[in-house]
């Protein structure tokens, strides 16, 4: 099938990089971002796609900025709340609408897909193009649409022919606001040759090994309140942290600088554990790290999700945690027992590379694709 992206570019400089790295492959997305490894699972299945980059500007002088998160009032992140409330008096939005239309023209979609946080195309652009393309609209969200959605979002659930979510109290919430189907399929799993226990040189193990590692966002802290409590209970451990975005005062001795894609896998190999707190919004679990800390043979202790049980045998793949001061107990137990920390984390990275990959993941969101299909005939 013909399976055209409609996505915001968070990483320009790592998809650049990645162009030349792999010219030859034809990369639509950054390593940093999961449809990187949906496109690479895709293609091996036969699909054709394409990718229309939502959040670039339709203004010939605008160029793709890089994400990054923070608490400060920034004339930014104002100008994005604003055309986020109107959405329809953007002439810049209704311009890129305009060139989605003429770019699926061209591309003829069997399914189009939406990776979540979509504040730029229109309900009535969806509309149309299923109508012309009778193509099948798939919305992937990794949050909540309570908490994170945009109204053009929330308006558009009703011509979602599937809905896919992490998490399962996000899969109930898209119901909830009409769409059709909901399914929980994470959309974070492990590529074979991307997550795997990387061989470290001198040079990255003195960079980046610690005791414990964490690569991730903390901010706004009314979002990750959890995760940064969880953080600030090691502060006595050698702990490291990385991340793209702001870091909190209570956090900021041990962070260690900004990562991504293959980087980042090297820093979780690096560390004797890595710390997974779920953002506060995740009540059921299921985020990237989950699955990608295992995939590089490093003990993972995550905190006690219905998903993380669902998905792997605690005490066999991987730890949990029931608060802070368990987890820094789980921690310097662990820590002192070098041959069980070796043998879960052995199991772990064993467990996603038979049960998780992205094949998987594409293999299922293809038989829940055709399924709706068949069904419209």
């Amino acid at each position: 099938m013909r399976i055209l992206f409609v996505a915001s570019l968070h990483h320009p400089a790592e998809l650049e990089r990645a162009r030349r790295a792999a010219p030859d492959s034809d990369p639509l997305f950054p390593p940093s971002q999961a449809q990187y490894f949906w496109v690479r699972a895709l293609r091996r299945q036969g699909h054709e796609c394409a990718v229309f980059w939502r959040s670039q500007s339709a203004l010939p002088w605008a160029r793709h900025s890089q994400l990054r998160m923070t608490q400060r009032l920034t004339l930014g992140r104002a100008l994005s709340a604003l055309a986020a409330r109107f959405p329809y008096a953007n002439p810049d939005f209704r311009l890129r609408n305009h060139r989605l239309i003429h770019f699926a023209a061209r591309f003829q979609p069997d399914v189009i897909i939406l990776p979540g946080d979509n504040g730029v195309i229109l309900p009535e652009t969806l509309a149309r193009l299923k109508r012309e393309h009778g193509a099948t609209l798939v919305y992937g969200c990794g949050t909540s649409p309570v908490v994170f959605s945009r109204p053009i979002e929330r308006a558009a659930a009703p011509l979602y022919d599937l809905v896919i979510a992490n998490d399962f109290y996000h899969a109930v919430q898209w119901r909830e606001l009409g769409a059709p189907r909901a399914e929980v399929l994470p959309m974070s799993a492990i590529d074979l040759d991307f997550h795997y226990p990387y061989a470290l040189s001198d040079d990255e193990r003195a960079r980046y090994g610690c005791d414990v590692a964490v690569v991730g966002t903390l901010v706004p802290q009314r979002l990750y309140s959890e995760r940064v409590a969880a953080l600030e209970a090691l502060r006595e451990f050698d702990l490291g942290i990385w991340s793209v975005h702001e870091v909190p005062p209570s956090l900021r001795p041990h962070y260690r600088g900004a990562a991504l894609g293959e980087q980042m896998l090297r820093i979780t190999r690096a560390a004797k554990i890595t710390v997974n707190p779920h953002g506060d919004f995740m009540r059921w679990g299921g985020n990237m790290r989950l699955f990608e800390a295992c995939g590089v043979g490093t003990l993972q202790i995550a905190d006690d999700r219905p998903g993380v049980r669902e998905w792997f045998t605690v005490g066999e793949h991987l730890i949990t945690y029931r608060d802070p001061q368990h987890l820094r107990e789980l921690v310097a137990y662990y820590l002192a027992h070098n041959d069980e920390r070796a043998r879960i984390a052995e199991a772990g990275r064993a467990h996603v590379h038979a049960h998780h990959t992205y094949d998987h993941r594409m293999e299922r969101l293809m038989a829940l694709v055709q399924d709706i299909r068949s069904a419209q005939k």
